[in-house]
């Protein structure tokens, strides 16, 4: 099968990416799609057109009926703790390796940037790596509380303190972590590109990012499905499948 030259678009994102002295790429959910993760928005199969975030993923819910706020995130972590990296993690991990992007700033909690070979990662939203005690401070690892959920119906307990463990992400009602936000603001600003992928931009503070790369004189591209608020601004926006756009990225680097 012949393999189709990549776009016009895709040629020109990989020139700015050549020829920028600092690339960052800023994911959403949309890149994790491939692997087999819904996204939370796209009409028909976004998670939040299933349920109500505020009455299963808020920090509330889990302080006043941890055992209902993880009658959801149970399922959640079972469906997220096998999925595997696609091809555009891949890519995304490839770039860092060859020196072309110099972090990856993520709101996924799926770690599978890292399990693709990203080191340099912002977690912005958290990890599902891991989940913490509010109460002692400890920390228990993602397939040891699965092994708790298995052995106990409900919330899974610290087993220093028997106090509900809490998933080490972000949820509504929180503030994002400070340390976290900070390098994020701080890799978007001295950014020459912003690559956004997979990303509507719409939820903030992470949706300020590009703006903050635009008023510190950097340039952003979009890789992503659907409008976002920021398309009049980029330089470049690839609309695609977003596996076969990164694809292209990379054989136009390639070429």
């Amino acid at each position: 099968m012949a393999v189709r030259a990549p776009s016009r678009d895709a040629v020109r994102l990989a020139e700015m990416i050549r020829e920028a002295d600092s690339t960052v790429v800023l994911t959403g959910a949309g890149i994790s799609v491939p692997s087999g993760i819904p996204d939370f928005r796209s009409p028909g199969t976004g998670l939040w057109e299933k349920v109500d975030p505020m009455e299963v993923a808020h920090i509330d819910v889990f302080r006043n009926e941890p055992d209902r706020f993880w009658l959801f995130y149970g399922q959640r972590f079972a469906v997220l703790g096998d999925k595997q990296p696609n091809r555009a993690h891949e890519v995304v991990a490839e770039l860092e390796q060859r020196g072309l992007v110099d972090a990856v700033i993520t709101q996924n909690i799926d770690r599978l940037h890292r399990r693709a070979g990203s080191e340099r990662v912002v977690e912005v939203h958290g990890s599902i790596d891991e989940c913490v005690c509010l109460d002692c401070g400890g920390r228990v690892g993602l397939e040891r509380v699965m092994k708790l959920m298995d052995a106990h119906p409900g919330a899974p307990e610290c087993e220093a303190c028997i106090s509900p463990l809490k998933p080490n992400v972000v949820l509504f009602g929180e503030l994002l972590p400070e340390e976290a936000l900070n390098d994020a603001y701080a890799y978007a600003s001295n950014a020459d590109l912003l690559i956004a992928i997979g990303s509507s931009l719409e939820v903030y503070p992470v949706a300020s990012l590009p703006r903050v790369t635009l008023e510190a004189g950097g340039h952003i591209a979009i890789v992503t499905q659907g409008d976002t608020p920021y398309d009049r601004e980029a330089e470049v926006k690839l609309g695609g499948d977003v596996v076969a756009e990164l694809e292209a990225v990379l054989a136009a680097l390639d070429s």
